[in-house]
């Protein structure tokens, strides 16, 4: 039997679901990454498992990282886009144990581990589809579908990684075409965000003679480049055609760009921050596009603009603004953010250097990113591990006499 602190704490854990999928995304984004770190200079031994080391990195960062994020947020944010009840506690429950079993088959090692793996991160993805498909197809509008398509490829992705883990294939193909669902998914995600916050700082600033609108051709020409890209990637790999498609899908996320530029509201931290990791994204594409094309750069420049870049920043900024407003709790206005989101692109940024100081940069990437993940999970705890005590139920967003700052 639990004693009761713990029992409150536990039920407070898994009131919404993004509270502990937010403090895993944290938590694991700065251990896995100091492992990582520790095992390249040979103070730890990583788990055995099939690919080695950096096949491990790799996949702990695209699927348990950014997996958890996109769980975190999907969670939360299809109930309140279908307008139907908050996923009960016990799914919640049964997902979190998911993706910890997973976690845990690859600290096991070996074949056992890998089994685990798959079977635990493959039945967390298919638990995730079973629970948002019914929502989505029931909306009248079906306005959010593509949620639902995003999912069915990110399980496809999934399956085949363990497959090819499994069966002795190309396990990193399958974590690169990973990686471009979790791009197209931040589009999906930070066209719905962004409406509220943008829109928000305008108003704080008394500049309501002007709306943003997160205009679907540009969105949908974006998202299109990038799976685009990520298909003809996975089935002809350092195909040239496919370093022009990554330039078009630079092209298009700077494009994407233009519906932001209204005025000095683009300077409030947070519409900032969300700007920024389109920048990051399409300096991503566009480095991978040269890259392909024969410009003498590594695609790993790109490729840690993508994920460390883009990903990890629409993540942490995403996890300070819906992990709070869904918490009950005003959005910061200190420091902590903005510099949090400094180290996460500083970091993308070094990463994104390696090749010209690779121990120096790297060792310097890390410790940044793990500092503001390690960070993030001091400051999220005391929030997401309480009731709510502002008296809305479940995942519901803060009561509207209490401060909601955007700017």
């Amino acid at each position: 039997m639990l004693s009761g602190g713990l029992r409150a704490r536990l039920d407070a854990l898994l009131l919404c679901g993004f509270r502990p999928f937010f403090l895993f995304t944290s938590a694991w984004s700065a251990l896995a990454f100091a492992a990582w770190l520790a095992a390249l200079g040979g103070a730890l031994a990583l788990p055995t498992v099939a690919g080695g080391a950096l096949a491990w990195h790799a996949h702990e960062m695209a699927l348990g990282f950014g997996g958890a994020a996109l769980l975190g947020f999907l969670l939360t944010a299809l109930p309140e886009f279908t307008a139907s009840a908050a996923v009960p506690r016990r799914q919640v429950a049964m997902l979190a144990l998911l993706w910890l079993g997973a976690r845990a088959g690859f600290v096991l090692g070996g074949a056992p581990g890998q089994w685990l793996a798959a079977v635990a991160e493959c039945a967390l993805l298919a638990g995730a589809l079973a629970m948002a498909a019914p929502r989505l197809w029931r909306d009248p509008a079906r306005r959010h579908l593509a949620f639902l398509w995003g999912l069915a490829a990110l399980l496809a992705c999934t399956v085949g990684y363990h497959a090819a883990a499994l069966g002795g294939g190309q396990q990193l193909a399958w974590l690169n075409a990973a990686v471009g669902v979790m791009m197209v998914f931040i589009v999906l995600a930070l066209s719905r965000i962004s409406m509220r916050v943008v829109n928000g700082a305008l108003e704080e600033r008394g500049e309501t003679a002007v709306e943003y609108l997160a205009r679907p051709p540009r969105r949908n020409l974006a998202m299109f480049c990038i799976a685009l890209y990520t298909v003809v990637e996975l089935l002809a790999p350092l195909a040239p055609v496919s370093g022009w498609i990554a330039l078009a899908a630079a092209a298009a996320l700077f494009n994407l760009t233009n519906d932001w530029h209204l005025g000095r509201v683009l300077f409030s931290r947070w519409v900032f921050m969300l700007y920024l990791v389109y920048w990051l994204m399409a300096a991503g594409y566009l480095l991978l596009g040269l890259a392909l094309l024969g410009v003498p750069l590594s695609p790993s420049a790109g490729r840690h603009l993508l994920m460390a870049g883009g990903m990890g920043l629409s993540i942490f900024v995403v996890m300070n603004i819906a992990g709070r407003i869904h918490a009950g709790v005003p959005l910061e206005r200190g420091l902590r953010v903005p510099l949090g989101a400094g180290l996460i692109v500083g970091a993308a940024l070094l990463r994104a250097g390696y090749g010209f100081a690779p121990l120096l940069l790297l060792g310097a990437a890390g410790g940044l990113w793990v500092a503001a993940f390690a960070w993030q999970f001091a400051a999220a705890w005391p929030v997401l591990s309480r009731p709510r005590g502002d008296g809305q139920s479940a995942c519901a967003g803060l009561r509207e006499d209490i401060a909601n700052p955007v700017a």
